[in-house]
């Protein structure tokens, strides 16, 4: 009975002191001081390719540099450097059949200075016809990997004119060009087509910093955020223009950082952890999908998205729940190691959202990762959503501190086994 009694004591002595270390590290103090820094008026909305961003990414890593961080393999620095291309039409000359090409009626995404079409067997042709689902006819064609040429109904004209918007937008370069035409014209016999762009080239950067690991240094887990925003807009009725998008996700990123200084003051990592700061979420995820290929995806055993936490969740505080929670058993996990604690992760609440593929977690769940977002975002219909959601007051004021330590806390606790390597979580399975 002693003897019992004396591994009680001494198990309950070894989790108090475990409290205690993490509360030195992670507690609402510190919650505030990143996350007033990362959602201050002086970033200026921290939007891609604006000098706001560029200061919050040197803040990040300069935090990483304090927690003694690693680079990425042969990076030199915290930067993983990305470059984009942006294309915009010079002149658009042409026919299809007798009727003429103009820029009016023809968009081009791609990434290409000069492109000349004269065969229309070199381009898969695609139609969307006037009752077709657009969004369900076109979004596959960019995923195909294929030259496309896309003839668009007229009763389509507002979804053309979204592709024009979408064409001149940044992207990764590629070989691959989509060229969309307004007309009634779904099976034409004779195509003349000759494009000149103007091309600029634009970098973004993501943020990451390694702990290796010691007996799996081949094996990864991730922990992310975005720390990118919408920048500055029209002012509201109070003069404010900025987005400081403090839960959108200076939230996020204050957890990356925060988690990132207490692993590196623990050093009990078996496998490598990875931290990452994305960029250019808010614009299409073009950080996470770079960074993502950059990896091996069978050595990454688990992905830990952070996204939005920094408002209770639909069950109060001490919660948060996990998108794609049925895809893998790594939710299963997180909760066996809170047992007994007062916080608890839920299974998404708001699967019509499809929320799943709609952060940066998407690209490494798409190829087998058990990589999921974990968040407190109410995203049902108003009033019950969320109120700042991309607006301008987005500020810390409207965010609970201590109730984002507990969440960070609860993810460095809840995901221990999986760093030290005792559980592995189940693969996602491939989309089709």
């Amino acid at each position: 009975m002693k003897k019992y009694l004396f591994v009680i004591v001494i198990a309950l002595t070894s989790q108090l002191a475990f409290c205690q270390k993490i509360d030195k590290v992670i507690n609402a103090t510190e919650v505030e001081r990143i996350e007033r820094i990362l959602s201050a008026d002086d970033m200026e909305g921290r939007r891609t390719f604006t000098p706001g961003i560029d200061k919050a990414a040197a803040f990040i890593a300069a935090e990483f540099g304090k927690s003694k961080l690693k680079f990425l393999g042969d990076n030199t620095s915290y930067y993983q450097e990305i470059t984009m291309t942006r294309s915009k039409p010079v002149s658009i000359t042409g026919m299809l059949d007798e009727a003429p090409l103009t820029t009016e009626n023809v968009v081009v995404n791609t990434t290409a200075a000069q492109l000349s079409i004269n065969d229309l067997q070199a381009y898969e042709v695609v139609a969307v016809k006037k009752d077709a689902d657009f969004n369900q006819t076109v979004f596959p064609l960019f995923e195909s990997g294929k030259n496309c040429l896309i003839l668009v109904d007229s009763a389509h004209l507002r979804r053309f004119r979204s592709m024009q918007r979408f064409a001149g937008n940044p992207k990764f370069p590629s070989s691959v060009s989509q060229v969309f035409i307004l007309t009634a014209n779904t099976n034409p016999r004779a195509i003349q087509l000759r494009v000149e762009n103007e091309i600029t080239q634009q970098s973004l950067r993501n943020v990451v910093g390694v702990i290796p690991g010691k007996s799996r240094k081949d094996e990864y887990v991730v922990f992310s955020g975005h720390y990118d925003h919408l920048g500055i807009g029209r002012p509201n009725e109070q003069m404010d223009s900025i987005y400081n998008g403090a839960n959108d996700d200076a939230a996020g990123t204050t957890a990356v950082i925060m988690l990132a200084k207490y692993f590196s003051k623990l050093q009990k990592n078996e496998r490598t952890l990875i931290f990452v700061a994305f960029t250019a979420e808010e614009i299409g995820g073009f950080g996470s999908q770079y960074f993502s290929r950059q990896l091996n995806p069978d050595q990454v055993v688990a992905m830990f998205n952070i996204e939005m936490i920094g408002t209770e969740s639909k069950w109060g505080r001490n919660s948060a729940y996990i998108t794609g929670y049925e895809k893998s058993n790594m939710g299963e996990i997180l909760q066996a190691n809170l047992k007994g604690s007062k916080f608890r992760f839920e299974p998404d609440p708001y699967p019509k959202q499809n929320l799943f593929y709609r952060s940066d977690n998407a690209t490494l769940a798409e190829l087998g990762v058990p990589a999921h977002t974990i968040s407190t975002s109410k995203m049902e219909e108003a009033p019950n959503n969320e109120p700042n959601y991309h607006k301008v007051t987005d500020e810390i004021e409207t965010l609970d501190m201590n109730n984002m330590a507990e969440i960070i806390k609860a993810i460095a606790i809840s995901s221990r086994t999986i760093i030290s390597g005792k559980d592995t979580p189940t693969r996602v399975a491939k989309p089709e």
